[in-house]
């Protein structure tokens, strides 16, 4: 489906989202959260062009579908809504900041600092799957050469282990994938198991995330970091060398920040996205603590004035 356009796409997700509204005629729909690849422009409500969706240039998908629906629409990267996902209600609950990191087909992150996702510029920040780690390696989604998810994403594993071994060749990965190309659920079904290739094909995979979770430290100084996504489902395998490589790179200050797995599974981004709908301006504010600060700001600039507020 990704690969048919944003018109096929768009009219899927209309049919699904009619589908479900005439499934329960009596609720009462507050709006629709979305969760898309990006890079995209939350506030604007446009996917600009995303590198894993052919067709996707400039699409106003706020517009469309609050045209068609009549509801209020919120737009956010899915990696972003992810993380809002897992600091509201995953892993992140009680911290100031996280970065999530989603490791799968690619590589994706958002950002929670001081209690708000980091947007940047048009909503374009986070984009860390493609932060150069390397010189070397195969070419990215995005065409250059080197990018954290080019070297480190599920995809780029199950590659690795497919040149690794060859059809016919009786080793256990092969034997998993059906002698097919190998996918990063097979190295870790494989690795789990004890098989030799597999675990080496982890080792360098850990490699690969500690050196780019170092950077990620370096950058955002978070109080955790929370991994999730596919291969997260060999998080246990991982953590060990991963926790070994920050320990080599990351400078002192750095070095104690928890990397833990994500709570949520592949519901992060459903649960996010739909959490959207229920915050106010910048997600990470409630719309009852949005009301609170305007009441509080209401009864702290009376206090100013002498008099008690309206």
């Amino acid at each position: 489906m990704a690969g048919a356009g944003s018109e096929a796409v768009i009219g899927q997700i209309i049919a699904l989202a009619g589908n479900l509204i005439a499934q329960s005629p009596q609720a009462e729909i507050a709006g629709i959260g979305v969760g898309a690849p990006g890079p995209l422009d939350p506030k604007a409500g446009i996917v600009i062009a995303p590198p894993t969706l052919a067709g996707w240039h400039d699409v106003p998908l706020i517009d469309i579908l609050g045209q068609h629906f009549g509801l209020p629409v919120r737009l956010e990267n899915d990696a972003n809504a992810a993380a809002l996902g897992e600091w509201r209600f995953g892993a992140g609950r009680g911290s100031g900041s996280l970065v999530f990191v989603t490791v799968s087909t690619g590589i994706g992150g958002g950002v929670v600092a001081d209690g708000h996702i980091y947007h940047g510029r048009r909503g374009l920040a986070a984009e860390i799957g493609h932060m150069t780690i390397t010189g070397e390696g195969d070419r990215c989604f995005c065409g250059a050469i080197g990018c954290f998810e080019a070297v480190a994403s599920g995809t780029a594993l199950g590659r690795r282990a497919t040149r690794l071994t060859a059809a016919g060749d009786g080793s256990q990965l092969r034997r998993l994938s059906n002698d097919g190309d190998v996918s990063a659920r097979h190295v870790v079904e494989a690795a789990q198991a004890g098989d030799a290739n597999a675990l080496e094909l982890i080792e360098a995979e850990a490699r690969w995330l500690g050196i780019g979770f170092t950077n990620l430290l370096h950058l955002y100084s978070p109080d955790l970091i929370v991994m999730g996504g596919g291969l997260s489902n060999g998080f246990d395998l991982l953590a060990p060398s991963i926790a070994a490589i920050v320990q080599q790179r990351a400078m002192p200050a750095y070095r104690d920040v928890p990397i833990v797995r994500a709570e949520l599974g592949d519901r992060a981004g459903l649960i996010g996205a739909a959490s959207l709908i229920l915050w106010e301006g910048e997600p990470g504010l409630a719309l009852a603590m949005a009301q609170d600060d305007k009441d509080s700001g209401a009864t702290a600039d009376a206090r100013e004035r002498g008099r008690s507020p309206d």
